[in-house]
Parts: C-alpha cells; sequence; structure tokens
C-alpha cells in the first residue's frame, strides 16, 4: 500500500512541476527532495549536494560535450553538400534511386554527430531541395528522412548511450560497439522500404539521373574521404584499444577542428557559435542527468525500485513479456518526453527490474535507444516532426503520416533485436575477448 502512495506521489508531483514548464532536470530534483523529506529522515541538503557533485565531476561525462562539440562543428562545415556530391553518384542507380541519400547521409553523419536534432538539420537542408527538384515524392522524401536522422542516438558517438551509460554504470564503449551492427540493421530495413517503395508507389516518377562513368564516380567519391577519415579515426582508436570514449571524443574535436579549417568553413564567428551551442546543449543533459542522479538516490531510499522489481518478479513475467510491457511504457512515455529525458527519467526503477530478469544491461541499452528514436517521430512532442515542420513547412499531421512507416520498422527492429540479441551482443563481447 505504501508503495502506491509513493508512485502516486511522485507522479503527482512530477507532472505538476514538468506541467507548469519546470525544467526536466529542476523538475526530478524536485521529486525526489519531496520524495527524501517524506520517506527518509537523512538531511536532504547534504546528500542533493553530494550527489550532484559525484555525477557531475564523474570522468565518462566528460565525452558527452566533446563528442557535441564535434557535432556542432561539422554542422557548419560544408560537410553535408560534399556527402551529396560523394553519395548521388553510387545511389542514383539502386531501387528508389536518390532517396537513399537520406538514409545513407543520416548513417554517415550520425556516425560523427551523435545528435538526432544536427543530423536531421544537416542531411535536410542538403537533400530536400536536391530530391524536390528530381521530382521524388514528398511523402518517401520526408519520411526517410524523419526516420533515418534518428540512427544519430544509436550509431556511435551517440549521446543517448552516453547518458545511458552513466545513468546504469556501463562502460560507454562497450555500448558504442553494441549499437554499430542495429544501427547500420536499421539504416538497411529503412533502404530496403524505400525500394519496395519505388516499386509498388504509383506516384513514383522522378527524374531520371545522367550516366556517370565509374571514373567520374571515383572522382566525386574523393569528397567522402574526410568525414569517413574522421569516423575511422574516431571509432578505430575505440576499436583497437588505443583511446577510451573520452579521449576518441578529444580526437574527434581536433579532427572536426582541422576538417573545418581545410574546408576553408573555420573562422572566429563559427567557432564561438559552435561553442555555444555545444555549451548549451551540455548543459542541458547535465542538469538532467544531476537531476536523475538524485532522483535515483532518493528512490532508493524510498525501497520503491526494490518493490516495484519484487512484484514484476512475483508476477513471474517472462522476458519477452517484460519486454513488451517495456516497449509500450517508452513508446508512451515517448510522446510526451524526448529520448534522453525518457531514458534518465525512468531508470531509477527500471534497472532493478531488468537486472532481476536477467538481462544484460548493455543489449537492454540497444533496445531501450531503439525504442526511444521512436519518440523522435512520435506526436505531440516529437522533436524531429518540429524541425521537419520548420524545414518544410508541411502541416505536423501530414509529417507524422510521413514517418509512420518508419517508426513501423523501428518495432519491427525491436523484435529483430529480441529474436537476434547478437546482433548487438557479437561486437562488444569479442572486444571484450580480444587480448
Amino acid at each position: 500500500m505504501q508503495e502506491i502512495y509513493a508512485i502516486t506521489l511522485f507522479l503527482f508531483v512530477l507532472f505538476l512541476l514538468l506541467g507548469s514548464g519546470v525544467w526536466v532536470g529542476l523538475a526530478l530534483m524536485g521529486v525526489a527532495w519531496v520524495g527524501m523529506e517524506l520517506f527518509t529522515t537523512r538531511p536532504v541538503g547534504d546528500t542533493m549536494i553530494t550527489t550532484i557533485w559525484a555525477s557531475s565531476s564523474s570522468w565518462t561525462l566528460t565525452a558527452l560535450p566533446l563528442f557535441i562539440w564535434m557535432g556542432e562543428i561539422l554542422f557548419r562545415t560544408r560537410l553535408s553538400e560534399d556527402m551529396f556530391r560523394g553519395l548521388s553518384p553510387w545511389l542514383a542507380r539502386l531501387p528508389g534511386g536518390l532517396v537513399h541519400t537520406n538514409i545513407v547521409g543520416c548513417t554517415v553523419f550520425a556516425a560523427v554527430s551523435g545528435s538526432s536534432a544536427a543530423t536531421l538539420t544537416t542531411v535536410g537542408k542538403m537533400s530536400i531541395p536536391e530530391l524536390r527538384a528530381r521530382d521524388y515524392p514528398e511523402r518517401i522524401v520526408i519520411g526517410t528522412l524523419a526516420g533515418a536522422a534518428t540512427l544519430g542516438l544509436m550509431i556511435p558517438p551517440s549521446l543517448a548511450l552516453i547518458v545511458y551509460g552513466v545513468t546504469v554504470n556501463e562502460s560507454i564503449t562497450q555500448l558504442f560497439f553494441a549499437g554499430v551492427f542495429p544501427g547500420l540493421c536499421l539504416a538497411l530495413m529503412f533502404m530496403g522500404y524505400v525500394a519496395i517503395y519505388s516499386y509498388t508507389s504509383g506516384a513514383w516518377n522522378p527524374k531520371q539521373e545522367t550516366g556517370m562513368s565509374f571514373r567520374d564516380k571515383l572522382r566525386n567519391s574523393r569528397f567522402l574521404i574526410p568525414v569517413l577519415c574522421l569516423i575511422f579515426v574516431v571509432i578505430g582508436s575505440m576499436y583497437a584499444g588505443y583511446a577510451t570514449a573520452t579521449e576518441a571524443a578529444a580526437i574527434g574535436v581536433i579532427g572536426a577542428l582541422v576538417l573545418a579549417a581545410s574546408q576553408g568553413s573555420l573562422n572566429w564567428n563559427t567557432f564561438t557559435e559552435s561553442l555555444m551551442g555545444a555549451t548549451r546543449t551540455s548543459a542541458m543533459i547535465a542538469l538532467i542527468l544531476a537531476g536523475a542522479a538524485f532522483l535515483k538516490l532518493a528512490m532508493g531510499f524510498t525501497g520503491l525500485p526494490r518493490a516495484l522489481a519484487d512484484g514484476i518478479a512475483t508476477m513471474e513475467l517472462s522476458r519477452f513479456e517484460l519486454l513488451m510491457i517495456l516497449m509500450v511504457f517508452y513508446i508512451v512515455l515517448g510522446m510526451f518526453l524526448d529520448g534522453i529525458s525518457s531514458v534518465v527519467l525512468t531508470m531509477a526503477v527500471v534497472e532493478p527490474m531488468v537486472r532481476e530478469a536477467g538481462i544484460d544491461l548493455i543489449w537492454f541499452g540497444i533496445f531501450v535507444v531503439v525504442v526511444v528514436e521512436m519518440a523522435q517521430i512520435t506526436p505531440p512532442i516529437g522533436f524531429n516532426l518540429f524541425v521537419l515542420q520548420g524545414m518544410t513547412e508541411h502541416e505536423m499531421g501530414y509529417i507524422t503520416r510521413a514517418a509512420f512507416p518508419m517508426f513501423m520498422i523501428m518495432v519491427l527492429m525491436c523484435f529483430v533485436l529480441i529474436w537476434f540479441p547478437d546482433i548487438a551482443m557479437w561486437l562488444p563481447e569479442t572486444i571484450r575477448q580480444a587480448p
């Protein structure tokens, strides 16, 4: 009975604070404060200060602002134009044509950005005008862009995986490697849908691309070399064991600065804009993480997570049933919160349940990220939908309908992960066993 009272109180305070417009991080601290005051005798102020300092001074967390800064620098370069020039000759002849540049472009940029919003904005500025000029169906252009941009949350360096790893105290590097194959698999599923759509849709009648010789294709491919080298250095340094996630992030920032300078895009204005953009985003996420750490401690003192985990254990749910409940839970939560907020808001309660069920936390991190990717394209708070609305000036309902097939593909990806867990676990386990 006490657990039901505590849950009701926590939810009431949380929704009251969020509904009044309080920042998510401060709302989490407010809920934790109420819980500590009502259910424990510990001094709340001292506990809060100690917890926030411990969560904010984590060396692992240093990777977060560095990867954000790397993405901000590249966002202000000519990377998007160069990617289109390098990719389009190779993709034009595939079933679905240049729509694949949305997916492949997002996949490539996700590997150097980590941010869904930055990926969407950068690739969208590149591809939407080009695809419209070639008469590709507007719905498939917008839908694939909305879905593929969420790969920024999955493919390393993923901000969502960094936040998840810090929250549950798991290796960021292991999570990065676990996200590689699922991210590529999801991209291939998007491309498969585009190919099928191109054969079955009556609205498919784009302008045909002029032929290009193999030598010209190779010549245009040189525009991809800088970003591919940066991906190789950042991811390869972690794979080879030469750098931790934080050190690889520092290498990525240096590489992004060199790339921007070589393109002539680096000046004092773009440097300060990228630095301030990274500072604002990092401060927002750090405040959410600090609030989540305090809430997690408060939850532990109240005994609520343990009680809920024990309650679910007594229900004797199978692993599959538990995952289905959590998937629906995160989909509903994602309609109102962004992905990172959803993760840190719930892990204090969800983590004990997952451990009790014997689910590997590295694998579960990938599963959760796939589910919270859906939050980016589900109304009413889907962030990617708002970005696309600003870029295309379409109504929200039109963009939502265009993105719905991508949503269903992500649901299918969740089942693929459950049926074939080695997609996520093979690479990190291989790295772990390496001498």
